[in-house]
């Protein structure tokens, strides 16, 4: 009777994002933004000047003239939910929701964002659970380890 070898799974390495770092977010025409993550948060959260529901479409301006990726273009989403969301503060807050994607590693990942006034936020972008989980290990240690790879 012949052995079998046993064959080792292959397991692909997650990348180890830092606390924050610097991506792009093709679909909202944004480069080089920066974003915090937040292991702590379930959905990922943009920083939006301008939302509002017009014509059963959803207009937004992400960003504001504060941040150096700020295009102060509108954007129209013929698709988007609205949730309900714990802010920070402890506060039930009705948000809207919209698909969209970002580009981490050299990688497109696509996840919802609720979009929110963060102006008074040093980042203007959260990077959640739903985003990060099993595709991601974290060290609070290091910064823009994503982007130190785009250069």
């Amino acid at each position: 009777m012949a052995l079998r070898k046993k064959e080792k799974s292959i397991k692909k390495e997650k990348p180890i994002i830092g606390k924050d770092d610097i991506a792009d977010f093709p679909i909202f025409n944004l480069l080089n933004v920066n974003v915090k993550i937040d292991s702590g948060a379930y959905t990922s959260t943009i920083h939006c000047s301008e939302i509002e529901e017009v014509n059963k479409m959803l207009r937004v301006v992400f960003l504001d003239e504060n941040e150096s990726a700020y295009t102060g273009e509108s954007l129209y989403f013929l698709e988007f939910d609205q949730k309900k969301v714990r802010s920070s503060s402890g506060e039930m807050q009705v948000r809207y929701i919209v698909q969209g994607n970002i580009i981490l590693f050299g990688k497109k990942h696509t996840t919802e964002f609720t979009l929110s006034n963060r102006e008074l936020m040093r980042y203007p972008v959260l990077l959640g659970r739903k985003l990060l989980s099993n595709r991601f290990v974290i060290d609070t240690t290091l910064s823009n380890e994503s982007y130190k790879k785009k250069k």
